[in-house]
């Protein structure tokens, strides 16, 4: 132990004696001065005269620095407890410290925050009360006015090669779309957002709040359903920094063949009853019953004819088995025996089999093909 001065040098007072400090570490400025002057001026709290929270009305976000973060607030008293929280500082000198936070909600905009410290500070048990008020100021945040705003830099169109999308087609092209943005938004990406969802005759338009979640969006519909995605940036801006700002187009187009459809490629060997048609397409021949699989890659498509798809289907009555290679079932039109291929997949004692006619004759189709296209 020794001594650090005699005599404080405000009031003149004796002065205890006091450990030096650990080798390397500065002896406080207010070391010298006596325990009455030190706390004299001493504050065991440092507080702000108000503390203000930018609350957006629309979103329940709150403004801090100079982001916008989502704490899907509407009874705003937590989320001033944890600003005014924030906020306070605790003298360095203190030890112990314990504290607490009492709200008073003086009207809808306005919070009182008593908060009550203690502490040890020279060996001496302090405590202090404040009261700092706290002011909500509702406004509007960048997301929620650009939503309003109907702000998009992206657009998805989802259209078809050579047809039409379904109405099944497009509205689960919506759902990819709206699940997309959902999982971007739960992982706290403020930027994603639809702006509008349009359904055309030509299929859905949807508006996307940035290009890269645009481009995911196509990606999405295109590993459901196949085909290609088309690109058609347009210039509408420049930024602060002379940056050329693009909104780009997305055009998924879902391929001219789906799972489902009777296509005939033309090259010898019969119809084909297509099972899908992501990358390339893929089907069984209904002669054969064999696995078919066009060569040609995603974007590109058979020079097929379309024949009719597994709803048009009808039951007909199965005459007779002919040997391994054709088989007797009645026309269900004209209800004529007629004679045709018999594939792989037709059960020899079944007396019954769906049937596809089209303007190359009847083809047997697979059961499990009949009862997808029911469903």
């Amino acid at each position: 132990m020794s001594e650090s001065r005699d005599f404080c040098p405000r009031c003149g007072d004796p002065i205890p004696e006091r450990d030096d400090p650990l080798p390397g570490m500065p002896r406080e400025r207010d070391d010298v001065v006596c325990d009455s002057c030190y706390f004299e001026d001493f504050d065991l709290v440092d507080a702000p005269d108000e503390v203000q929270v930018h609350v957006c009305a629309q979103c329940g976000a709150i403004e801090r620095g100079n982001r916008w973060v989502d704490v899907g607030a509407r009874d705003y008293t937590d989320i001033a407890i944890e600003e005014v929280s924030n906020s306070l500082g605790v003298h360095l000198n203190a030890q112990e410290v314990s504290w607490g936070v009492e709200p008073e909600q003086v009207d809808e905009n306005n919070i009182r925050m008593h908060c009550h410290f203690s502490g040890i500070v020279r060996g001496t048990p302090v405590d202090e009360s404040i009261v700092v008020p706290v002011s909500i100021s509702r406004e509007t945040c960048k997301r929620c006015g650009r939503i309003a705003g109907g702000y998009f830099a992206s657009l998805v169109q989802v259209r078809a090669d050579d047809r039409t999308p379904t109405k099944e087609e497009a509205e689960e092209a919506i759902e990819i779309a709206e699940s997309y943005i959902a999982e971007r938004e739960e992982k706290g990406d403020r930027d994603a957002f639809i702006s509008s969802i349009k359904r055309t005759p030509n299929g859905p338009n949807i508006k996307i709040s940035t290009n890269q979640m645009g481009s995911g969006v196509a990606k999405q519909i295109r590993e459901r359903f196949g085909g290609t995605i088309e690109e058609h940036p347009t210039l509408v801006t420049e930024d602060g920094d002379g940056n050329e700002v693009y909104r780009v187009t997305f055009v998924a187009r879902l391929p001219r063949y789906t799972a489902g459809d009777v296509i005939d490629p033309e090259d010898g060997d019969g119809p084909v009853l297509v099972r899908s048609n992501r990358g390339r397409l893929k089907g069984v021949r209904l002669a054969s019953g064999e696995d078919y699989e066009s060569a040609f890659e995603d974007g590109e498509r058979p020079d097929a004819e379309h024949l009719g798809s597994a709803e048009d289907a009808e039951e007909t009555t199965v005459v007779t088995v002919e040997d391994e290679y054709a088989v007797q079932v009645l026309d269900p039109v004209t209800f004529e025996s007629k004679t045709i291929p018999r594939p792989d997949y037709f059960d020899p004692d079944a007396a019954m089999v769906p049937v596809l006619k089209s303007q190359s004759g009847l083809h047997i189709l697979p059961d499990e093909a009949v009862e997808d296209a029911d469903e």
